[in-house]
């Protein structure tokens, strides 16, 4: 088991708070987590993986311990989130990675694999995402994201969050508390409340049109062998779309995590034995 260290960095102008497991200078991971979420989900999986990899992820502007944005409407956007991640790459001087993305994470992937950096990503994971996304799954992120609650204590957020993130299928409570601890903010009153720029769901909403839309065009670019994961009953990535996605494009591997929703949590030994396989 290898324990995360935490890093700063100045990107587009933005100081990017990252974690990182591993070795610098093996085979580079970069794990991008979803929308409302942080660095911190990839824990379990990072910790697996750590003994063959240089692991390192994110946390999204607007999220965790990185800057809030200061101009949300165009930097709290795919477009900038992917500018940010191959000055990334730049900034870590590697000429291949491999890339995992949950949600949001693998529609940055998509988008950096499609084009600046396709010649550079050998591996490309999505995590219940594609080229299209429904808009009754954006709805419900919205719902909740929008306009985050306050809780008195640390058991009432871990309470919200074991709520709002069971289609997850989160295994174990301690990765419950975890995701409370680090996934939290007090306000001036001293209650606590979720570690995101609320923001980040006032430009969602919106994009929202645009988020639910059509991205084929960018997914047939992608050349990098590509492993798509499913949760069984992910409200986000239709059955129909995870299909086509292996058709077209790089042809995509799909895996569905049975009894999981959106999104899987990369946290129980079996969904990280798929990852660990296909990387290799």
């Amino acid at each position: 088991m290898s324990a995360a260290t935490s890093h700063y960095v100045k990107l587009l102008g933005r100081e990017v708070h990252y974690l990182q497991w591993g070795r610098p200078g093996a085979p580079l991971v970069i794990l991008w987590h979803g929308f409302a979420r942080n660095a911190h989900d990839f824990t379990e999986l990072a910790e697996a993986l750590a003994g063959d990899y240089w692991l390192v992820a994110p946390d999204t502007i607007g999220r965790g311990l990185s800057q809030w944005s200061p101009d949300p409407v165009q930097e709290y956007s795919v477009p900038f989130y992917a500018g940010q991640a191959i000055a990334l790459v730049q900034h870590l001087g590697v000429d291949s990675l491999r890339w995992v993305g949950t949600s949001m994470g693998g529609l940055i992937g998509m988008a950096v694999a499609a084009g600046p950096l396709k010649d550079r990503i050998s591996h490309l994971v999505l995590n219940d995402v594609g080229p299209e996304i429904a808009p009754g799954a954006v709805q419900r992120i919205l719902s909740y994201a929008g306009k985050p609650p306050s809780f008195a204590s640390l058991t009432e957020l871990e309470a919200y969050f074991r709520s709002i993130y069971a289609p997850f299928g989160i295994a174990a409570d301690a990765t419950w508390r975890r995701m409370a601890e680090t996934s939290c903010r007090r306000l001036p009153d001293g209650s606590l409340t979720t570690h995101y720029d609320p923001r980040i769901a006032t430009v969602m909403a919106e994009q929202a049109g645009q988020a639910a839309g059509d991205a084929w065009p960018i997914y047939d670019l992608i050349s990098a062998p590509t492993l798509l994961l499913r949760g069984a009953v992910s409200d986000l990535l239709s059955p129909q779309t995870a299909q086509a996605m292996t058709q077209r494009g790089p042809r995509a591997k799909l895996q569905e995590i049975a009894g999981i929703g959106h999104a899987p949590a990369l946290d129980r030994p079996d969904q990280i034995a798929l990852i660990a396989e296909f990387l290799r």
